[in-house]
């Protein structure tokens, strides 16, 4: 990947324009979790060191497109800002057009990019007004890297110069160094509610990995696929052959899918629903499955703690219920203890990676979702691939 890096340029009076990932939740006002705007920082304040004009902008949330609405303003999110660099920044709402002024030194946060119109379309003439504004675009929202919008796509199309930041740089290395040459055993997990929204990413998984973890909802269909009762539990019937197939393919290249050999059940989805653990083949039909049991972890773990690379992408349980979280957390653990080089990304991943507080023991985690399951399946990312194409020349 040769791109150019936001570190390598002299940005001294330059106006830099930063598309960040700063699509965090938001309640009564207020940011409930920082996380994507602590990763930004280091690239806003290294543009700022370097005496940079600072132009910092994202999308949040899913307003309609050209129509200011007061619930997706990025205003929460300059005053989380403000207090992490210890200064003002102010909040400017009408800026396509220009017309505001940036001091050397100073970051100034432009409002939600979704209430432009020709963002989603990445309308050229859109994203030339963007690239009008600065002399430096710099992408480092690698959360949005899959889409072609104007701030992450066009904008790069028509700016003097369009270089990579710190954290987008970091996490293509990060997911380069796992999946195109990871160290072996390489072994990926897999969970979520359904094959079909990860099916692609399996398929793909499937070819490089040595064993394939799957979870969740997912692991029930590979669990019907071998044959066994699951219940009520969630599951994809049409979706039966497909698991049989990756089974095989796996199989017939020396690698493996574990199946579960016990499972955490419930009768139905609740907070307070008792845990009944139970072997493989005794699931019930009025069941649902909603964990691992202990012996299926422990096959986990030591699979885990023998890899060279482990790249983890949703639970295998349930385990906003601690009942039926007691799968997810020896996973966590095991992740956190082995010596192999571990790759997370996801929304469920890192707030099971919170709730279990090994955050400090995962080599990488990717603050991405949609962007990271792309980079697993083997798909260029367009935001990536024109800043590649700007460094070309």
């Amino acid at each position: 990947m040769t791109v150019i890096r936001v570190t390598d340029l002299d940005l001294k009076g330059k106006r830099v324009f930063i598309r960040a990932d700063m699509n965090v939740p938001v309640k009564d006002g207020k940011v409930t979790s920082d996380a994507r705007i602590t990763a930004s920082m280091r690239t806003i304040e290294h543009c700022l060191r370097a005496g940079a004009k600072v132009m910092v902008t994202s999308h949040l949330g899913r307003p309609t497109e050209g129509e200011y609405s007061e619930d997706n303003s990025l205003k929460p999110v300059g005053d989380v800002l403000s207090a992490k660099l210890g200064k003002p920044v102010r909040l400017i709402k009408d800026w396509i057009d220009g017309g505001f002024a940036v001091a050397e030194g100073e970051v100034v946060l432009l409002e939600n990019v979704r209430f432009n119109k020709g963002e989603k379309k990445s309308l050229d003439e859109t994203a030339k007004k963007y690239a009008k504004l600065c002399d430096v675009f710099v992408m480092d929202a690698f959360g949005t890297a899959h889409r072609a919008e104007a701030s992450t796509h066009g904008i790069a199309k028509f700016a003097p110069v369009a270089a990579a930041g710190i954290l987008l740089t970091e996490e293509l290395e990060a997911l380069t160094k796992a999946l195109l040459s990871p160290a072996r055993p390489m072994v990926a997990i897999v969970g979520g509610s359904k094959v079909s929204t990860k099916l692609t990413v399996l398929e793909a998984l499937s070819e490089k990995v040595d064993q394939m973890v799957v979870g969740g909802g997912i692991a029930n269909t590979f669990l019907k696929a071998t044959g066994k009762n699951v219940g009520k539990s969630l599951c994809e019937d049409d979706l039966v052959p497909v698991a049989q197939a990756l089974m095989k393919k796996m199989t017939a290249r020396g690698a493996t899918i574990p199946i579960a050999v016990d499972v955490v059940c419930g009768k139905k989805f609740d907070a307070n629903e008792p845990a009944v653990l139970k072997d493989a083949g005794a699931v019930a039909d009025d069941d649902m499955i909603f964990d691992i049991g202990p012996k299926s972890a422990q096959e986990l773990v030591d699979i885990i703690m023998k890899a060279g690379t482990v790249v983890w992408n949703g639970p295998v349980g349930v385990f906003e219920f601690d009942q039926f979280g007691e799968g997810t957390k020896k996973i966590a653990e095991a992740i956190a203890n082995t010596s192999a080089f571990t790759l997370a990304g996801g929304g469920d991943t890192i707030a099971a990676i919170q709730k279990y507080d090994i955050y400090d023991r995962v080599s990488y985690i990717s603050t991405a979702g949609g962007a990271f399951l792309e980079f697993l399946e083997g798909k260029k990312l367009p935001a990536v691939e024109i800043l590649e194409q700007r460094a070309a020349g």
